[in-house]
């Protein structure tokens, strides 16, 4: 029988190892995300042979990752145990995440015993960092637009990196937009604002770098993300006041004090909300990180 466990910031390098032995470009893959979110997925996560192995639970359904691993050699025996540990507890076994990839690598190594299907809510938007410093050309011309009007209107205001400090002024912020959005008749705001909380929390011992608009001395607008690769930062949070043009400046400005080196940004996934979905295409991906679901095929 598999153990699984919460996630503890003691596992923090483990975790990194298991990230770092491959190139991983879904925002699944990184250590502050699974940490921040555990409590609203259930993420939990065991060893199996040399395979990281978590799962998590969404809508009352179990699931789990695709094993982290060196390479695929001798996943088939990860696998197998997951599919066992599920039936153990009766649960239909599900995998999410797939890359099209490891989508290969399971068809070849189950051949018809798995149901797939893409998951289009969860595909990461991926953009080039340039684009998003610059915003230059036509298609930019609203975001540029928004920026103008946004200093014309508030010339004073200051972007500073997001430290200690600034915290308790930024979940004082997340706590109005949480009342301004209507969190406490929305379960999934309030695991989000909860989620951002616990990150603030340990702050200290993740590896995420933030920025904060400040308008006389207020915070306005808060984000932080982390190198996820060589040449990809992913973006995981970014909230802001109702101000025009706020997103727009702290995205920009963000981007262009701290990740000029990098050749990609990861700003996730839009969770099949529409508008979320509708502000994420309109800075125009270069290219979205395809994900699958597998569900194993009854006996």
């Amino acid at each position: 029988m598999l153990e699984f466990r919460s996630i503890d910031l003691k596992d923090k390098e483990l975790f990194d190892k298991y990230f770092r032995q491959r190139r991983y470009d879904g925002s699944e893959s990184s250590f502050t995300n699974v940490y921040m979110w555990q409590k609203c997925y259930n993420i939990q996560w065991t060893l199996i042979d040399e395979f990281l192995c978590i799962k998590a639970k969404m809508d009352d359904i179990d699931y789990v990752l695709p094993p982290y691993g060196a390479s695929d050699r001798g996943i088939e025996k990860a696998v197998n145990k997951l599919i066992d540990f599920f039936k153990l507890n009766n649960w239909p076994f599900v995998m999410r995440a797939i890359s099209p990839e490891m989508k290969e690598t399971i068809e070849r190594l189950y051949p018809g015993k798995f149901v797939f299907t893409e998951e289009r809510d969860v595909f990461d938007y991926v953009y080039l960092a340039e684009d998003l410093i610059n915003l230059a050309g036509r298609k930019y011309h609203r975001k540029r637009n928004h920026i103008a009007r946004f200093k014309k209107e508030y010339p004073h205001y200051r972007y500073v990196p997001l430290t200690k400090d600034l915290l308790n002024p930024c979940i004082d912020n997340l706590k109005e937009w949480c009342r301004k959005k209507g969190c406490e008749d929305d379960e999934s705001l309030l695991c989000e604002r909860d989620a951002i909380i616990s990150a603030f929390e340990v702050f200290d011992h993740l590896d995420i770098v933030g920025g904060v608009i400040l308008i006389d001395g207020n915070v306005e607008a808060f984000t932080f993300g982390e190198q996820l690769n060589e040449d990809t930062v992913i973006i995981h949070v970014e909230k802001g006041s109702e101000i025009n043009g706020i997103y727009q400046v702290i995205n920009q400005e963000y981007l262009q004090n701290h990740w000029t080196h990098m050749k990609y940004v990861i700003r996730e996934e839009d969770m099949g909300i529409e508008g979320l979905r509708k502000s994420k295409l309109s800075y125009y991906p270069v290219k979205m990180i395809v994900k699958y679901k597998a569900e194993l095929i009854s006996d």
